[in-house]
């Protein structure tokens, strides 16, 4: 059963990842690119919004490739870090609590962050891109596979 838990992370947090990707492109009501942009920019991160399109792209991308678990490690990477200067920029200040008066607190920025190192040093586990890749024909003609575990 080994291979089903990232798996089911991967799907899970690719699933939160796309969602706040696509809200960042201005779908379930946000404000946006140019939202975002302000967000940004009053946090001191400039220039806003070229950020804004570089976080929406990565979330929105990267949420798709996790999905699919395609270039799973890659991906993972790429949004820990995203994560690790949100809560550096964001969160550090307020409370560690995700509800307080003071504004958001990193907690629910921690499991992401937790999930993405997992996600980084397991893989993608079953039913991804990745797996399949690295399991086909072509690879394993080139040497580049490695057995499946059954």
């Amino acid at each position: 059963m080994r291979p089903y838990g990232p798996a089911a992370l991967r799907l899970c947090v690719g699933a939160v990842f796309l969602a706040h990707g696509l809200q960042k492109f201005g779908l379930w009501g946000s404000p946006g690119l140019a939202g975002t942009a302000t967000l940004l920019a009053g946090f001191e991160l400039a220039p806003a919004y070229p950020l804004a399109v570089l976080t929406a792209v990565a979330e929105l991308a990267g949420g798709v490739l996790l999905i699919l678990g395609g270039l799973t490690r890659w991906v993972a990477l790429l949004l820990l870090i995203e994560q690790v200067v949100v809560i550096w920029k964001v969160n550090i200040a307020n409370s560690y609590y995700l509800s307080t008066t003071d504004g958001p607190g990193a907690e629910y920025r921690l499991i992401l962050v937790g999930a993405m190192l997992c996600l980084a040093l397991s893989g993608p586990g079953a039913f991804s891109v990745d797996e399949w890749r690295n399991s086909s024909e072509e690879a394993k003609a080139a040497g580049r596979a490695r057995a499946r575990k059954v």
